[in-house]
């Protein structure tokens, strides 16, 4: 990887760790009784949001142009909606690991699955934005030899 390209992740990562610091300050400022403890589910649904808006909106600005043929709007649109297919399997993927891992399946449905929402949002969303719904891609990236 290039220097500037790691200072970008860098980048990245650090606003994503000041996103969730905020999201645990700022709602406790204007909301009362909120606490990271107290309203966790409130807490999971605010950190998913800023952190997937803070990501999309990063990797849409840092993106390199694409080509003409790839920048229609029917492809943009497709290219979207394979996106969030795959970050909803993602999330149905955590939510199964969490549950062999000890969680309640059916007393806490609500959290385990916005627990596997914000697992998702820190690690499939990031690939999303970098590699895209391109399966050859996260093959590549992911095995063993790649």
């Amino acid at each position: 990887m290039k220097e500037t390209e790691i200072r970008r992740l860098l980048a990245a990562n650090l606003l994503c760790v000041f996103s969730i610091i905020l999201t645990a300050v700022v709602p406790a400022s204007f909301w009362d009784g909120f606490s990271v403890f107290g309203t966790h589910l409130t807490w999971l649904c605010i950190c998913s949001v800023c952190v997937s808006t803070l990501n999309i909106v990063w990797h849409s600005v840092l993106k390199p142009n694409l080509s003409p043929k790839r920048s229609s709007f029917a492809h943009k649109i497709s290219r979207f909606l394979k996106c969030c297919i795959y970050f909803f399997m993602s999330c149905i993927l955590f939510h199964a690991i969490i549950v062999l891992y000890g969680a309640p399946l059916i007393e806490s449905v609500t959290e385990t699955f916005l627990f596997a929402v914000l697992l998702s949002t820190f690690t499939t969303l990031q690939c999303l934005c970098i590699l895209g719904p391109n399966i050859q891609a996260w093959i590549r990236v992911f095995s063993k030899n790649g």
